[in-house]
């Protein structure tokens, strides 16, 4: 009699969705860093459950390229920057352009895995406020508490 020492899936009904488009990006190019170095990417056996697979995001990017609403442009700068992990920085002359091309294919990304709940919905005005800044409330808590 042998003995299945596999991992059990998780299920998504506990999967945490991603904060930002930005994290979700990150953690596909691990994904595929890890894939590329021989790891074997199975669902649901993370430290933290996701509600999708590395493949998702690139599909989900991938259809976004087919609809020419991304250049390869884009694509490289995602990848650049997904390697190196840190986005590009607006106050470095060399990484201006890089900052605008990586906004532009975050902004377009953002609303596909928002609708695929790959990600928490961002709000009204979250391509306008800074990244990372906790002290900003978001519009939609003041509606929920205005309700």
């Amino acid at each position: 009699m042998t003995r299945d020492y596999t991992p059990k899936h998780q299920g998504i009904t506990n999967a945490q969705p991603f904060e930002t488009v930005e994290d979700a990006w990150f953690w596909f190019i691990q994904a595929q860093q890890a894939r590329i170095d021989g790891a074997r990417i199975a669902a649901g056996v993370g430290m933290i459950p996701r509600p999708c697979e590395p493949i998702d995001i690139l599909q989900a990017l991938d259809g976004i390229y087919r609809n020419r609403k991304l250049t390869m442009e884009h694509m490289l700068v995602l990848r650049h920057y997904g390697r190196r992990m840190l986005p590009p920085d607006p106050r470095r002359v060399k990484e201006i352009r890089g900052y605008r091309m990586w906004n532009e294919a975050l902004a377009e990304l953002a609303p596909v895995l928002e609708a695929k709940k790959i990600i928490k919905k961002q709000g009204m005005f979250a391509a306008w406020l800074p990244r990372n800044q906790t002290n900003v409330v978001s519009i939609d808590m003041y509606r929920e508490a205005a309700e």
